[in-house]
């Protein structure tokens, strides 16, 4: 197929679009399994608690190899990455549908991590390298938009498909769009590489991965008597060793998997520690809602899926008006502020019973979903304030690797803390009184983050909104 060639005006809204095929097919495939989870369970003879592994098995393949995507990118051209990510993501999906048990479905999710790895964050490195800085908050609202399809189709397609039909079908719903995305990426995106691209790091990403994805099995495997406690110990402090000695030898040479210098950069240092403490909260939110509507509730997946679903339409509607609040009110006040209102509302939950009027329940997550696609539309652009274009790759698998680890520990954290509430009140882990607790821990990290957006100074970011972004 023969490569299209778009004016600069088209790039800025064509190449945001192309991205968010991808993101989409990412984002309903997540969405759509986090409402399958208490069918799974079943048809796969497991607990519920135990399917954490297939979300947080995911999101470790995506920290694992997102590091390389940058150098990758930048090396062979974004997209022929880009292109290949979405096949193998596609190659992941054909499998997880085929899986008969539990541990099939975690080495099947862990496939479609590798080309997640690569998809995601080398979609927003093509997107930050053709789309000028001053538009990069109305190029972001183009890329968002079709991205929040995938939360807002999930829930209800999940839970239609597993009432009606069968939970495989939700990863053979994939394929369609890694066709399309595959033939568009082919079409009109430019393959950008950067020249005098620097030698691989091998020895940071055999510490980085095996360091990374040793810690977070370790913490995934506690309280499950999937393993025994020395075995989950050594993988922790295993973890923490090899995380460490990565450490050491990031900061002393000159283009390391992961350039921690880039935490020297006030307005990304703030982004990556506050936006994680800020999506560690939001991470355990599709995993505790659906756990707690069907298992809590006793309501049927699409039922659940249909509340669940309406965060992602405040998500959608929040969108357009990122760019005039960040205007109105700058980075730091927009941050500081709507991490108090986002922390509330990820609290709204945990007063939730079974007679709670269902339209009290869709403004509380509508109020959520508009809160938090505030925040992250923010948190994506203020990272990159102060980073040079030759950093773009660099910084984008550090924001990337931080997400996924952020969205894996949200959900361990959320698992955690209903197996110990369980244990306290000697109930089940999913027993409806645990949840409250739970909610009211993960929304206090909500509120924590608050402290550390305030250290922003008060013009940050001040030049991405300066000027109106096409749209």
């Amino acid at each position: 197929m023969a490569q299209i060639t778009l004016s600069a005006s088209r790039m800025t809204r064509v190449v945001p679009l192309i991205v968010a095929v991808a993101l989409l097919m990412e984002n309903i495939d997540s969405s759509v399994l986090s409402t399958s989870l208490p069918a799974m369970a079943v048809d796969l003879a497991t607990d519920p608690i135990h399917l954490k592994l297939v979300l947080t098995s995911y999101l470790l393949a995506l920290a694992v190899f997102i590091p390389a995507s940058g150098w990758a990118a930048d090396k062979f051209g974004a997209r022929t990455i880009f292109r290949a990510a979405i096949v193998v993501f596609a190659l992941g999906s054909i499998a997880c549908g085929l899986s008969q048990n539990l541990w099939q479905l975690v080495v099947a999710r862990i496939l479609q991590g590798i080309g997640g790895a690569m998809m995601v964050p080398v979609g927003r490195l093509i997107l930050l390298r053709t789309v000028p800085r001053e538009g990069l908050v109305g190029a972001l609202a183009w890329l968002t938009v079709p991205a929040l399809l995938g939360p807002v189709m999930g829930p209800p397609l999940g839970g239609y498909i597993t009432t009606y039909f069968h939970w495989r079908w939700i990863f053979w719903i994939n394929l369609p769009l890694a066709v399309l995305g595959i033939v568009l990426v082919t079409l009109l995106i430019p393959n950008i590489r950067e020249t005098g691209t620097g030698r691989f790091d091998l020895k940071g990403f055999v510490l980085a991965g095996p360091g990374l994805a040793a810690f977070l099995t370790g913490l995934t495997l506690a309280g499950l008597n999937l393993a025994p406690l020395w075995g989950v110990l050594a993988l922790v402090l295993g973890g923490m060793a090899l995380t460490f000695a990565f450490v050491r030898h990031a900061l002393r040479v000159e283009d390391p998997l992961v350039d921690l210098r880039l935490l020297k950069l006030a307005t990304f240092r703030i982004a990556v520690t506050a936006g994680s403490l800020f999506r560690i909260s939001v991470g355990a939110l599709p995993f505790l809602l659906p756990l707690m509507f069907q298992l809590g509730f006793g309501l049927t997946a699409f039922a659940s899926g249909l509340l669940t679903f309406s965060s992602g339409l405040g998500a959608m509607a929040m969108k357009f008006a990122a760019q005039p609040l960040l205007r109105r009110f700058g980075f730091r006040g927009v941050l500081m502020g709507n991490a108090v209102i986002s922390a509330v509302l990820i609290l709204g939950p945990a007063l939730f019973t079974k007679t709670t009027p269902v339209p009290v329940m869709l403004a509380v997550l509508v109020a959520g979903g508009l809160s938090r696609s505030l925040q992250f539309t923010s948190l994506n652009a203020i990272g990159y304030a102060e980073v040079t274009a030759a950093r773009l790759s660099s910084a984008t698998s550090f924001t990337a690797v931080l997400q996924q680890l952020s969205g894996s520990v949200g959900i361990t954290l959320a698992a955690m803390g209903l197996e110990l509430c369980g244990a306290l009140r000697g109930t089940a882990a999913p027993d409806l009184g645990n949840f409250p607790y739970v909610f009211a821990l993960i929304a206090g990290l909500a509120l924590g983050s608050a402290a550390i957006f305030a250290r922003l100074r008060p013009d940050a970011g001040q030049s991405m909104v300066q000027v109106k972004a096409a749209s």
